[in-house]
């Protein structure tokens, strides 16, 4: 693998680190902290479109085995995803007589929601469809996973950082426009590396025996959901992999979406969200060279339960709040950060490993894999938030306009606390739980051809 072919593969990540992380981050506190929509509402603005999701990401899949059986390449679905940053903007650019009306400001950010995560998909399943495609084994994906990985937390820590300094507290909707403006530009110049990225690292043409294997047959959901089903009923592993992902998804977006009401209400600094969000991030970008060595010794299995292990106790050390001083909170979050990186690197790693001990047949479908496990992620990018919003509104808590100041009620102030520790805690003891039964690891590394340098 050409070094610089390999750096500009992963450069993709760092505007698909913009898009996971800034929704995730701010806008369910956007609308109900902004548009004063009711949590409840705010909830399912986030969810509904992601519902969608678990139709499009697989349907995307498979249209871009397609387009590999066809052409030799992924290409054109990965060049359409770059129209991203427009649906993105327009996400937060809610036009005045719209944000006047809680309802209408809450259907218009569901609709370019739905738009932006159709454009999203375009991008990603392709693109993280390229490590299968490539001829690489067991430690050889890892690594391109782990490039991937580092920049991915370059672009996590650029959305999660700046977006709340160039939003500030939240005060008005052209704050959040310049804020979106702003990582837009960020997002597209980096999809667009990617894209190159891409074309650099694979193969120039198919193999002759991709190309007669065009898939064929309907198109439409109905068979999309039948191949769905297909790929979880075959594959054992890749099934208890995507159940404990889906879970692992969700507790990590729930902690995004839960930190500026943490920060707030808890730690009485709202400004503090950027100095968390850093300390959750930051790690990664350190830890992630290291989590690839352990791998290699210790195999991803054994890595991965340990981060999970440690996530969970990082989130019950954030219970303290401030009242032991702020920086119990930054230590707790900063083993989060750590965890993180070995929970997006060990699962993405995994997945080719499925689909390649799977057999040929399945190799041919790598697309319709990386689609369920991207509709997998999506879903747990909406669960995470719905699960934080329906905490705050069984709490009691108390939406507002912008400029508006609420009183939050005691059950409230409890809801955001346990929604932001307990919760998240209890999510990832269920998908340790469910990765306990995953026994492809050792097989996967035994069986693997010799990696390229």
């Amino acid at each position: 693998m050409p070094r610089s072919a390999l750096v500009r593969y992963a450069l993709g990540s760092a505007g698909m680190g913009v898009y996971v992380t800034v929704p995730g981050l701010l806008l369910l506190y956007f609308l109900t902290d902004t548009l004063g929509v009711t949590p409840w509402l705010a909830g399912l603005v986030l969810l509904v479109p992601k519902v969608v999701d678990i139709v499009l990401h697989p349907f995307v899949g498979s249209l871009s085995d397609r387009e590999r059986a066809r052409r030799g390449n992924r290409l054109r679905l990965l060049t359409a995803g770059c129209a991203l940053a427009p649906a993105f903007v327009a996400l937060f650019a809610v036009p005045a007589p719209v944000a006047d009306r809680p309802w209408a400001a809450a259907v218009w950010v569901a609709g370019w929601f739905v738009v932006a995560n159709v454009l999203f998909a375009s991008y990603q399943v392709p693109y993280l469809a390229t490590p299968t495609d490539m001829t690489v084994g067991y430690h050889g994906r890892t690594r391109v996973l782990s490039f991937r990985m580092m920049v991915l937390t370059v672009g996590i820590l650029a959305g999660g950082a700046l977006a709340p300094l160039l939003a500030g507290e939240g005060d008005s909707v052209a704050r959040y426009v310049v804020m979106a403006l702003v990582l837009g530009v960020f997002t597209v110049v980096f999809q667009i590396v990617g894209v190159g990225g891409v074309r650099d690292l694979l193969p120039s043409g198919a193999p002759r025996s991709v190309r007669a294997v065009a898939p064929t047959g309907p198109r439409g959901p109905g068979a999309t959901l039948a191949e769905v089903r297909d790929v979880l009923r075959r594959n054992v592993p890749f099934r208890l992999l995507t159940l404990a992902y889906l879970l692992t998804s969700s507790t990590t977006h729930l902690v995004l979406a839960g930190l500026p009401y943490y920060t707030r209400h808890e730690l009485h600094r709202p400004g503090f969200t950027t100095v968390l969000m850093a300390a959750f991030v930051a790690p990664a970008l350190l830890t992630t060279p290291l989590w690839f060595r352990f791998s290699r010794r210790w195999g991803k299995q054994r890595c991965l339960l340990i981060a999970q292990g440690a996530f969970v106790a990082g989130a019950l050390g954030l219970g303290v709040g401030d009242a032991a001083g702020l920086a119990v909170p930054v230590l707790a979050t900063l083993v989060l950060g750590v965890c993180f990186a070995g929970l997006q690197l060990f699962p993405f790693s995994m997945v080719p490993d499925t689909v390649r001990e799977a057999g040929r047949s399945e190799i041919e479908r790598t697309g319709a894999y990386t689609g369920v496990w991207t509709a997998t992620e999506a879903v747990g990018a909406a669960v995470g938030p719905y699960l934080y919003s329906a905490a705050l509104a069984l709490g009691g808590y108390a939406a507002a306009r912008a400029g508006e100041e609420v009183t939050q009620s005691t059950g409230a102030h409890t809801a955001i606390l346990l929604g932001f520790t307990v919760l998240p805690a209890l999510l990832m003891a269920g998908s340790l739980a469910v990765q306990l039964r995953y026994r492809l690891d050792a097989q996967a590394a035994r069986a693997s051809e010799p990696d390229g340098p």
